[in-house]
């Protein structure tokens, strides 16, 4: 076993199903952590740092953003996705060092952030920014708030750091932010969504109860409450916060909870790809709620929505338990399906997972209302119009083509009707082939498992094996054992890209089993892929 918070799979030879034992252990976890396993995260961190300094751990949390800050004095992933997270780094660090915390240590790194948002984060057109959850509410709330650090500053501190006031992006101006904070000070009720967003909305949610384990699935949403209503005020929040920062050692993640969206990522990935699993009665609990009137929310303090929807309906079906999918009707839009009614964009991965859902329901029910073959007939159509020119799909929840393409290769391989659909399968399949890297991996920015193991799925949904197709899967399959001790980086759109790690190496699993499954001389091992199991112990 390896000394980390890993361990690899006994050898298959010594008998059993390796995946089968992955799965297990995979899903022990889910119920151990019913909060969800989401990496720590920059932006959130930051903000318990400048807006919640008596929480514990506030020198750990402060020590972990001095780690992450890069050579260049930014945080996070490449080009804009690297603002929001340096804005809050950069902004915490500002706070600490101006309530006298370990001055000498921090202005370097506060001057190296302060460099890099003012000479190429925000010296940018807002049109080239990454379509990240309220980025123009973030980002002049940060900005502000810099400057308004920066001003307070004693002339000692202040003459050893860059001092320009930080410009917002060109065409991102502050009024939204404004109307909104207006509009929460004025009491009037907001959409469910903007919870998760409270730190920066100026007031706090004054219709939370002391039972809500967090306000917007969002620990520093959460904290701010805190901060200004007490902790007696919310038991359960706070005893959440504790345990969500003993867990990470002061860092926190985001989101979080994030319950029924990784249990029903989880299940559905393994499921599909034919990985036997019997979850506890208690996981499957939590995605009942998908057939309810509107479905069911990703975690504790998010409104509901189509896709966490969508994928509990259909990994229920695949554990054959099969629930009635009319919540979805819902979401249902001119143009297909929303993710939340009112929703600023179209998402192909919501619409995808839909298709799924709508498609497992006329397997088991082939006489069900005509409304659900229609549908199916739609977006068998809709999905291929959103194709791009070079086959692959782009989506507004994740920053990988990869993940995007699968989600739609997947959906209509297995219930798309029509030439349209097939066509769409076999221009993706060749869009995979010709992205491969030197190494066997695939990747936006650089080669990693979670993005190989989506490339697999798409090209193992190939109805036919075209001419290299065997060979990019060995190549592939074996990069997954090579990198089997890599960390995941960040690709999943929230405040900043984060990384939900168990449904990530769900992702991985079900692409080596599918992999051995279609091309058994591939590799017989599960386990040679490089899956590893979290390990469930504390």
């Amino acid at each position: 076993m390896s000394d980390g918070p890993y361990r690899v799979l006994a050898d298959p030879a010594a008998g059993g199903d390796p995946a089968a034992d992955a799965a297990r252990e995979l899903i022990a976890g889910l119920a151990l952590r019913p909060w969800g396993q989401v990496a720590a995260s920059v932006y959130e961190t930051g903000r318990l740092v400048a807006d919640a300094p008596w929480l514990t751990g506030h020198q750990q949390r402060i020590a972990f953003l001095l780690r992450g800050q890069r050579a260049d004095g930014a945080w996070g992933p490449p080009e804009g996705y690297a603002l929001v997270p340096t804005l809050s780094a950069t902004d915490a660090l500002l706070s600490a060092l101006a309530d006298g915390e370990a001055a000498t240590d921090l202005i370097a790194p506060v001057a190296d952030g302060l460099g890099a948002l003012a000479g190429t984060l925000l010296a940018t057109d807002a049109r080239t920014l990454p379509d990240t959850p309220a980025l123009d509410l973030l980002v002049p709330a940060l900005v502000d708030s810099i400057n308004e650090r920066l001003a307070g500053l004693d002339r000692a501190t202040a003459e050893r750091l860059p001092r320009p006031p930080l410009a917002l992006p060109v065409g991102l101006g502050p009024d939204r932010l404004r109307k909104v904070r207006s509009a929460v000070a004025a009491g009037a009720a907001l959409p469910p969504k903007l919870a998760h967003f409270y730190e920066v909305l100026g007031v706090v949610p004054t219709d939370v109860g002391p039972d809500l384990t967090a306000v917007g699935a969002s620990p520093a949403a959460t904290a701010a409450w805190l901060t200004v209503a007490g902790a007696d005020a919310g038991p359960a929040a706070h005893a959440f916060l504790r345990e969500l920062i003993r867990d990470g050692g002061g860092p926190v993640p985001c989101p979080a909870p994030i319950t029924v969206f990784e249990r029903a990522w989880v299940l559905s990935g393994l499921g599909r790809a034919g990985v036997a699993v019997n979850p506890p009665t208690a996981v499957l609990q939590t995605l009942a709620g998908a057939s309810g009137a509107e479905g069911v929310a990703t975690g504790d303090g998010l409104p509901t929505d189509a896709d966490t929807t969508s994928v509990a309906l259909d990994a229920l079906a695949r554990l054959g338990r099969p629930a009635d999918p009319g919540s979805l009707w819902a979401y249902e839009t001119a143009d297909g399906f929303c993710t939340w009614p009112g929703e600023d964009g179209f998402s192909v991965t919501t619409n995808a997972h839909v298709l799924d859902a709508f498609g497992l329901h006329l397997t088991a029910h082939p006489d069900a209302d005509v409304r659900y073959r229609r549908a199916v007939d739609r977006l068998s159509v809709v999905l291929p119009g959103h194709q791009c020119a070079d086959g692959s799909w782009q989506d507004r929840w994740h920053a990988s083509p990869y993940y995007a393409t699968a989600c739609c290769v997947l959906a209509l391989g297995e219930f798309g009707r029509g030439a349209a659909a097939a066509q769409a399968v076999d221009r993706a399949v060749r869009w995979v082939l010709d992205g491969q890297r030197a190494d066997g991996s695939w990747g936006r920015w650089a080669g990693t498992a979670e993005e190989t193991a989506y490339a697999l799925r798409i090209l193992l949904a190939a109805s036919r094996v075209l001419p290299g197709l065997a060979d990019a899967v060995t190549r592939g399959h074996a990069y997954l054992h090579e990198s089997s001790t890599r960390e995941h980086p960040p690709l999943w759109y929230g405040k900043e890209l984060y990384c939900p790690t168990a449904i990530v190496e769900a992702a991985v699993l079900a692409a080596c089993r599918s992999a051995a499954s279609r091309f058994g001389d591939v590799d017989r091992s599960v386990v040679d892929c490089g899956y590893q199991a979290r390990k469930t112990t504390t």
